[in-house]
């Protein structure tokens, strides 16, 4: 297969031999500067692009890639690839949707029951030589509110009814009949319903703190919120506020707003379990992530429809 295709993810480098001996001919680029001088030296040879939602692409990188055929995105969000120009040039874009939802709602369940039983702290006392036994709540029948009810909510919700006994409500614009759970009509009636608030939800402009301050406060005191979704879908300063104030119980972050600087408000929580943008790496996920997008390139290159197309409009 003779394409070239520029590569902007960071953490898949171990699967790269993959698109390689499917035949397409890369050019690594996986930090700002490298990325920018790839564009203006091999801009005008490069046919497809490999990246992840908050990676993205601009209106200003398309238009510098005259020969850009389709855009692959790691992972299902793809909130920071421009849309509009992509449809303008008839590019196609591709994502991961669901391919590392069991990685995701791992990382998810795992979150919650560090935050839940002080995971973090207990650690760090017994390496200090302390044997400090502080009593923490059980998870078992907690009330669970996913924000999202797509692949990763579906894998969470699975994890927690089975698992550990949770009742589990859900808030999507529109309920999924298949789903045995129970739909609220916004998040803010889910917050109010539910012990535990996890964010599953894909991020850009339509979900930018769709949990607000109010959510927040309607979640209560003894609330716990987890976001393995995007750190634009919930309103940080509010966040940093409850759970510093004593209206929030705790929390578990695996993304923030402005990746890789996690505020310092953050940092110094005591309530609060952070983990670097992880959930969806696991060998199996992204092995799994790198065949999809393999196949979608060899599908367009080939004169076939991808596997898995985004809307343009």
């Amino acid at each position: 297969m003779s394409a070239t295709v520029l590569v902007l993810v960071e953490t898949i480098g171990e699967y790269l031999p993959m698109l390689e001996n499917a035949g397409f001919e890369l050019i690594v680029a996986t930090t700002p500067s490298a990325r920018q001088a790839a564009i203006e030296t091999h801009g005008a040879t490069i046919d497809a692009v490999l990246t992840r939602g908050p990676l993205g692409l601009t209106a200003h990188e398309i238009d510098a890639l005259p020969k850009l055929q389709i855009i692959t995105v790691i992972g299902a969000g793809y909130e920071r690839v421009d849309l509009p120009a992509a449809r303008a040039r008839g590019i196609v874009v591709t994502n991961g949707a669901g391919v590392n939802a069991s990685a995701v709602a791992d990382h998810a369940m795992a979150l919650l029951l560090a935050v839940v039983r002080d995971i973090p702290r207990a650690d760090a006392s017994v390496r200090r030589g302390e044997w400090s036994k502080v009593m923490r709540p059980s998870l078992a029948g907690k009330r669970l509110g996913i924000l999202g009810l797509g692949a990763v909510g579906m894998a969470i919700a699975r994890r927690a009814s089975l698992g550990f006994g949770m009742p589990v409500g859900y808030h999507s614009r529109r309920p999924r009949n298949e789903a045995e759970y129970t739909w609220f009509a916004d998040a803010r009636s889910l917050a109010q319903s539910s012990d535990v608030l996890m964010i599953a939800t894909p991020g850009g402009e339509g979900t930018r703190q769709l949990v607000d301050a109010g959510v927040i406060e309607a979640l209560g005191p003894q609330g716990l919120l987890v976001n393995v979704a995007r750190g634009s879908v919930v309103d940080t300063v509010a966040l940093v506020g409850a759970l510093g104030n004593g209206h929030l119980a705790g929390a578990g972050l695996d993304v923030f707003d402005d990746e890789p600087n996690v505020p310092e408000s953050l940092k110094a929580l005591p309530n609060v379990v952070l983990t670097p943008h992880v959930a969806g790496l696991s060998p199996d996920a992204v092995k799994a992530t790198v065949e999809l997008v393999t196949q979608n390139l060899l599908a367009h290159f080939s004169g076939r429809p991808v596997l898995t197309p985004v809307p343009l409009g």
